[in-house]
């Protein structure tokens, strides 16, 4: 149990984790973030059924069966459909949270699942292999919505010292639902041919759970006090997920943010894009998100199998190395939830994107000596399992609780969708781009993932301050310095460029010299 100790700049005091506050964070990732991560994984082991039922269904229709790039080419939507639906949801995701409020929004869209799981489930009996497109593109747009609504759910309902604990619960679930899906999809459980259509459409029973407990539980306090002004309200939802807290304290922080705000109108992206004071967050999110999926960690998942050949692994074993994976992606992740509060976002951040970019050059290394060096096998599977418990330790889900922290109430929302759309799309980017940078760039394309990793560390390591233990009002005053520092400096430097422009004879030139030395 964690001591109560009185933080003088804020007046709010340490509060426990209480047993409300863990079952919000587990039935939310439970019914809707590890839906991301097993719609990862799940059409990785039916892929020879499916395409076998698409070639059928055809035949059926048509008298003549698919040509080898077409099917491969239906395939291929199947799978990075499931993305495009991602981009749309991570759109929408603004007006939902605004219109039905973080829990209204996860509980609602939850229909979306049971239509997706319907499609996907009756495909085989109706012969339609539009329905599994569909359903899986349906699923997408879940996951869109899902990946950012459930860290602003739980970002905003936890007390300040265990946000980062309770922001990393999702990404423990995403980790665990990528490896149900490889469990599931072993040839003893759901591997089977006749099996495909109900390994799809499993995801219905998490959300079934879900649907039925987490209407229970409050919305938001700082959803129901800062947009909807129901102060009974939020009394209500703090005292549900409070142990021992000074309630007046923490409303008083949060009618504080309010009152900072220009308007407790929703921003649009186009306003927070163009809004000076937040474009070192902007910019923050833009960066981490986007190179938490062009980490190649997407491509570490496409290329494991081959790895793992590679290095001499039985064939009919290879399903279940990978299932190990699993294991170690919810270890990882694990280890990130439990110690975020004592080490802080950036050590995790930093860390992690660094042990990925050096275990992506290791696999480069790894690749080009294997040939001559039998041993350096066993290095490319030790590095493929350092990238994956590398990501899984912060850049899996420290970037989305970033997010929530870096902004206040009214531009959340818009944080979210720019995080968000730009998550999705890089996802897409890299499982389209992936496969010609491998044909071409050969094992030297993991350098291309390494560098991405290494410039995202020394970006985090010099923009982004430690957000540990903070207020949201406390983290904006500390990034309005950073920009007042800045822009000091500029006008600084324009001064000085003054000075020197006048100096005609060098008369000004030391004068101009004598201002800089005094100010440094």
């Amino acid at each position: 149990m964690a001591e109560e100790v009185l933080i003088p700049s804020s007046g709010l005091t340490s509060s426990h984790l209480t047993s409300s506050l863990l079952a919000v964070a587990f039935l939310s990732s439970f019914g809707s973030s590890m839906l991301y991560g097993y719609n990862l994984a799940v059409v990785n082991s039916p892929a020879v059924y499916i395409k076998d039922f698409y070639n059928k269904t055809v035949v059926s229709r048509n008298g003549t069966g698919l040509s080898g790039e077409t099917l491969t080419l239906m395939y291929s939507l199947t799978v990075s459909v499931f993305a495009i639906g991602g981009l749309l949801g991570s759109l929408v995701v603004g007006i939902l949270v605004t219109r039905f409020g973080r829990k209204g929004t996860v509980v609602n869209t939850s229909v979306l699942v049971f239509i997706a799981g319907s499609l996907m489930g009756f495909s085989r009996i109706c012969g339609s292999p539009e329905m599994v497109i569909f359903g899986r593109f349906i699923t997408g747009i879940h996951s869109g919505i899902a990946l950012s609504v459930v860290p602003m759910y739980l970002g905003e309902i936890a007390p300040k010292n265990l946000r980062g604990f309770l922001g990393l619960v999702p990404s423990i679930f995403i980790g665990t639902g990528v490896f149900v899906a490889q469990i599931l999809g072993l040839h003893e459980l759901l591997g089977k041919e006749e099996h495909w259509p109900l390994f799809l459409s499993v995801v219905v029973v998490p959300t079934f759970i879900q649907l039925m407990l987490l209407p229970w539980f409050p919305e938001s306090p700082r959803y129901l006090l800062i947009e909807k002004h129901n102060v009974h309200a939020t009394i209500t939802a703090l005292k549900w997920y409070r142990a021992k807290c000074n309630i007046q304290a923490e409303i008083e922080e949060m009618q504080e943010e309010q009152r900072s705000l220009s308007s407790v109108e929703t921003l649009s992206v186009w306003k927070l894009l163009s809004d000076d004071t937040v474009r070192w967050q902007v910019l923050s999110v833009v960066v981490i998100n986007i190179g938490m999926q062009l980490s190649g960690i997407d491509a570490i998942w496409f290329y494991t199998n081959d790895i793992f050949q590679n290095a001499g692994i039985p064939a009919p074993e290879i399903q279940y190395t990978t299932a190990g994976t699993g294991i170690i992606e919810i270890i990882a992740g694990l280890i990130g939830c439990f110690t975020i509060e004592k080490l802080g976002r950036r050590p995790l951040m930093i860390g992690g994107f660094a042990m990925m970019g050096v275990c992506s050059g290791g696999i480069t290394l790894a690749l080009l000596l294997q040939t001559h060096l039998p041993f350096m096998r066993y290095v490319s599977v030790c590095c493929v399992v350092g990238i994956i418990a590398g990501f899984c330790i912060g850049p899996a889900g420290v970037p989305f609780l970033i997010t929530a922290e870096l902004f206040k109430q009214s531009h959340r929302p818009a944080a979210y969708i720019i995080g968000g759309s730009l998550n999705w799309l890089s996802n897409f980017t890299v499982g389209f781009v992936f496969p010609f940078l491998q044909m071409s760039a050969g094992a030297y394309c993991y350098l291309v993932f390494a560098t991405i990793c290494m410039f995202v560390a020394i970006y985090v390591y010099i923009v982004i301050p430690e957000t540990k233990n903070k207020t949201f009002m406390e983290i904006s005053r500390m990034f309005s310095k950073k920009e007042a520092v800045l822009e000091t400096q500029g006008l600084l430097h324009v001064d000085q460029l003054k000075l020197k422009k006048m100096n005609g004879y060098g008369g000004m030139e030391h004068a101009s010299l004598e201002f800089d030395s005094s100010s440094s």
